[in-house]
């Protein structure tokens, strides 16, 4: 499902350039081929990771790196920024013919610069609305310190009403540890206790209470659609802006798997991402939003930003490009497919899934059945080589760090071309594994929460039996390094 490359010139690149760090820093150079050696020999399940093609990657160590370019396309506080302008202007119209979106915003470093930038941008064009305006507030261009120090006390209370972090949510979506915590008088909405999805009336009722500024749709481990017609419904009636967080499902957007009702983009005022994930490109950020926002949005620098990376902005523009070929809408439709094969095998197992099944790219496995926690589960995986990663489930008893849960997504795998027979044996080899830990006891006598004992001869067994799958489905055929 790879993007097709030019193996041998792939090679050379990358041996050439080993090559050359190896002569400064060959501890580097070692990590960089060990990464490599470590992605081709386990089976990635991840749900926030994936593979980018070696184009986006090798746009990634170029001369743009060294250009200072604050400010946005042709309009900059640097000179010589011409390239850095044709590279944004590149990815940024990929990224509204990809999404179908009216403006994006590709600087970000990260999802949570993103969200940092949608969230001043939405407080910078509540400030210049008529209402504020006709209180005397300036533009947010020609604000003094008096006017900043009164719009500090007026947006002081400002509300954020965003999915719990035990629900699926994110942390950025007003975690009281994190910046949008500490930004917003925070309020959450959680799922279903019996079933685990969204109670869309339930998430109303707390709009209509809490009278949020910003209503935030997305997550980061909710394993279901969301129908963000009815969230921009139920901002609309409350008076709040729509921000969706769409960094995990991007590729699903981008693939027309998500349409309609699910698709964000014509519902939300502003739209996140990242760009790696399911999207399948370089680690980053974007902001996608309706025209009213775009002028605040594109002050993300310096507002939020520091100087934009214009070697990643590069990389964006050749994955956006890549998913806009009909191949990645066969992929994103084969990461949803082998989703529901992975939960559907794991079920058939035993296992007890949140909410009994998937409707996009990831499964949220609860592991207290099996008398451990989620650390243990993720630790004698790795043991086993499955990379994953625990996760709280909704109102966890171990807490967001021990945590009772695993997240795991297909995308990575279906980029190597892993279909159902092979995410059916997945789940085989996860419940090996799963069914084969024993916690160990604390000194007091009490189970342990991290430490735990392997049935002898499991990994090595999950190891060589995930070996043969591996090696159906190479990961970067016919690259070859020295």
């Amino acid at each position: 499902m790879t993007q097709p490359f030019d193996a041998a010139a792939a090679s050379a690149a990358y041996n050439n350039a080993l090559q050359v760090i190896a002569a400064v820093e060959p501890t580097v150079a070692g990590a960089i081929k060990a990464e490599l050696a470590d992605q081709r020999s386990s089976l990635k399940l991840i749900a926030s990771e994936n593979y980018a093609s070696p184009a986006t990657l090798l746009t990634m160590g170029n001369w743009l790196s060294d250009k200072y370019a604050e400010g946005t396309i042709g309009h900059r506080f640097y000179a010589g920024c011409q390239n850095i302008d044709t590279v944004e202007q590149t990815a940024a119209k990929h990224a509204t013919a990809l999404f179908n979106a009216p403006h994006a915003y590709v600087q970000p470093h990260s999802g949570i610069d993103a969200n940092l930038v949608a969230f001043w941008a939405i407080l910078a064009q509540r400030i210049e609305s008529p209402a504020l305006a006709e209180a005397g507030v300036k533009h947010v261009n020609d604000l003094t310190e008096e006017d900043w120090s009164k719009l500090r006390r007026a947006f002081g209370d400002q509300k954020m009403l965003g999915m719990s972090l035990d629900a699926g949510g994110h942390l950025t979506h007003g975690f009281r540890p994190n910046i949008s915590g500490k930004m917003f008088n925070q309020s959450s909405y959680g799922t279903d206790p019996e079933t685990g999805l969204l109670d869309y009336d339930d998430v109303a009722r707390k709009a209509r209470e809490f009278k949020p500024l910003i209503l935030i749709a997305g997550y980061s481990a909710y394993p279901r659609k969301v129908n963000f017609a009815k969230m921009r419904e139920i901002a609309d009636e409350v008076g709040a802006t729509l921000m969706v967080d769409m960094a995990h499902f991007a590729g699903l957007v981008a693939g027309k798997v998500f349409t309609d009702d699910f698709d964000p983009i014509p519902h939300a005022h502003v739209t996140t991402t990242t760009t790696h994930k399911s999207l399948r490109g370089p680690r980053g950020g974007m902001v996608l939003c309706q025209p009213e926002y775009a002028d605040a949005v594109d002050r993300g620098c310096p507002m939020v930003l520091g100087g934009p990376l214009g070697q990643t902005m590069a990389a964006k523009a050749v994955a956006l490009a890549e998913a806009r070929q009909p191949s990645f809408q066969e992929y994103a439709q084969a990461v949803a497919d082998n989703a529901v094969v992975l939960a559907e095998g794991l079920m058939k197992r035993g296992v007890k899934l949140v909410t009994d099944g998937t409707e996009n790219h990831l499964v949220l496995l609860d592991v207290s059945s099996y008398g451990i926690t989620g650390r243990q589960a993720e630790s004698a995986l790795l043991d086993a080589g499955i990379v994953t990663n625990r996760n709280a489930v909704p109102r966890d008893p171990n807490g967001a760090w021990y945590t009772s849960g695993v997240r795991i997504g297909t995308p990575a795998l279906t980029t190597r071309g892993f279909g159902a027979d092979e995410f059916d044996r997945v789940a085989e080899l996860m419940v090996d594994v799963l069914s084969s830990i024993t916690p160990t006891t604390t000194s007091a006598g009490a189970p342990s929460k991290a430490k735990y004992v392997l049935a002898d001869g499991v990994a090595d067994k999950v190891r060589a039996a995930s070996a043969e799958m591996l090696d159906k489905h190479p990961l970067y055929p016919g690259l070859e390094l020295n």
